[in-house]
């Protein structure tokens, strides 16, 4: 899950962790990687298109 926060966060443009948008990023990360999804890439790539943050 950590690999899909950083690699969620990056393209997102966020670089402080205490950004209330990066807490909501690891709150969809976490709800995602619940359902069974395991690839890193695939999680980061649902959260952005469910948060539909760009």
């Amino acid at each position: 899950m950590t690999m899909a926060y950083e690699k969620t966060l990056r393209p997102v443009g966020i670089v402080d962790s205490n950004d209330p948008i990066a807490e909501m990023i690891a709150k969809k990360i976490i709800e995602i990687a619940q359902t069974g999804v395991q690839d890193p890439v695939q999680i980061s790539e649902l959260a952005i298109r469910e948060l539909g943050v760009r």
